[in-house]
């Protein structure tokens, strides 16, 4: 039975509180202060991976929009992660971050020792925007709705807890806090005015339960090789490699 605009917009919004990163013990640790100066690199290294995908995966999405209205509106996504000339991009504040933590910026964007599960549920994400139906594509970007909340914890947490969390390494998550909301907010209405039938929003709501398990599984891989250090797998970062010349010594 399809359900009232309403009701299927509850629906969405419960995914979230069942099943949105913010309830993974790995964000428990970050944000309590309770993460190694290299658990949070790690973090850092792999969540750059993810982060260097997004505007690639909009990209894919944006070659199949035949409607220049849907384009237009998607296209600042894009220029949100990549930049623009009045804009340094979501990509360049990652890589401030990752030098405030001490790593090499050059090195986390060269990609080198990404755990294996981050680049398949990465990857995989990238795979779902580009092949699924264009509802099921931008239905995944709907974790946008739970984003800011946990940003804001992030942003109150890191800066709590970390010397090197300051306005220039927090200034990603900064950003998104007024990005993010204005994504969600055209998304969310596109699905609702899409998702008109049973079927429809029954792939809406298992396209954003895939996207909640591609950010969960990340974590996962995580909390697996560095929280344990001893299941590091093969070719993946080992502490003490990457680090930024002044912070090597």
């Amino acid at each position: 039975m399809t359900q009232t605009r309403d009701e299927f917009e509850a629906r969405l919004r419960r995914i979230g509180d069942e099943r949105y990163h913010d309830k993974h013990p790995f964000h428990h640790l970050l944000h309590g202060g309770r993460c190694t100066p290299d658990q949070v690199r790690a973090w850092v290294i792999n969540r750059y991976y993810y982060q260097s995908r997004i505007p690639m995966k909009d990209a894919a999405f944006m070659s199949r929009v035949e409607d220049p209205k849907l384009r237009r509106a998607w296209r600042s996504r894009i220029e949100d992660h990549d930049g623009t000339a009045e804009n340094e991009g979501g990509i360049a504040r990652w890589l401030k971050l990752a030098e405030a933590v001490g790593l090499d910026p050059d090195y986390v964007a060269s990609e080198a020792g990404i755990l294996p599960a981050t680049r398949f549920a990465v990857d995989a994400y990238v795979r779902f925007v580009r092949d699924k139906t264009l509802l099921e594509a931008v239905a995944s970007s709907l974790t946008e709705l739970f984003a800011p909340k946990i940003h804001a914890e992030r942003i109150e947490g890191l800066l709590a807890n970390y010397d090197f969390a300051n306005d220039v390494s927090m200034s990603y998550f900064r950003k998104r806090l007024s990005e993010a909301p204005k994504d969600v907010a055209f998304g969310l209405a596109w699905v609702l005015d899409h998702a008109d039938t049973a079927e429809k929003q029954d792939a809406a709501a298992n396209a954003l339960i895939f996207k909640t398990n591609v950010l969960w599984a990340q974590l996962d891989a995580l909390y697996s090789a560095y929280v344990e250090p001893a299941r590091i797998p093969p070719g993946a970062w080992v502490p003490g490699t990457g680090l930024a010349l002044a912070k090597a010594s």
